[in-house]
């Protein structure tokens, strides 16, 4: 299927849909490009984490796009834009879904969607970048030693149609995509803000250190989490330096 300024690609399997989208822009002229499959054999997490999705049941997808208007220093802005354009799809499903940090979307505390960003910089600015996001939608069962997951099927107790998800998804996306072109950076950086998980309150925490109690302080515009314990002690983070201690 192809429109003026986006192409996208519908699979039954691949490896890696961010894989197969990092092809295809390398042929494309198209502003954005978008692959989905039924399946990916080697679908992948932040770092080497894999994402377990059972073949015909979730969505898995990849958005290339080339944000050449944002400095790589801002990359950050990106990924918010993905997350917020999965959990805004998601309210039109069930209440009870936020941010966590830096790029899982949670139903109350259980995982439904991860996103997976990948940039390839030019000097200062973004030259592409591919988004890969995971939403767990039909399965019922999970088998992985991941800790927390859940699917709308788990949630609603009946399928969800995974081609109206998809469409849903892609109009949010859309939509805060050209607001981020806009230069809307620091508005939708609050609506992040506002969606995020542990936004208030104190809670457990664990870095190289081990675990402590803490409150959410900011985020910064390169992404890194500032944690504040107690009066004055405020912490700084990257992905991966800090885990969030739920259930505790």
């Amino acid at each position: 299927m192809r429109q003026t300024n986006i192409e996208v690609l519908q699979l039954n399997e691949t490896a890696s849909t961010n894989d197969e989208v990092k092809r295809l822009m390398r042929i494309s002229e198209a502003e954005k490009v978008i692959v989905v499959a039924d399946y990916q054999t080697a679908g992948r997490g932040q770092g080497s984490n894999r994402w377990e999705s059972e073949r015909g049941k979730n969505l898995t997808l990849s958005v290339g796009v080339r944000p050449v208007f944002i400095q790589a220093r801002h990359q950050f802005a990106l990924l918010q834009v993905m997350s917020l354009a999965v959990a805004q799809t998601l309210d039109q499903y069930t209440d009870g879904i936020t941010i966590k940090w830096p790029n899982d979307i949670y139903y109350c505390d259980m995982k439904i969607s991860g996103t997976l960003i990948e940039n390839e910089l030019r000097g200062q600015l973004i030259q592409q970048c591919v988004l890969g996001t995971g939403i767990n939608v039909n399965q019922e069962r999970f088998v992985s030693d991941a800790p927390n997951p859940v699917s709308l099927r788990q949630i609603l107790g009946h399928d969800v149609a995974r081609d109206r998800l998809f469409m849903a998804l892609l109009e949010q996306f859309e939509t805060l995509y050209e607001r981020l072109k806009s230069g809307e950076n620091e508005l939708i950086a609050g609506e992040y803000w506002d969606r995020l998980y542990w936004r208030k309150g104190v809670h457990p925490f664990s870095d190289s250190g081990g675990r402590f109690m803490a409150s959410i302080d900011s985020i910064e515009p390169d992404g890194h989490l500032l944690l504040r314990v107690g009066e004055g002690d405020v912490r700084r983070y990257a992905f991966k330096e800090v885990r969030f201690l739920i259930g505790d």
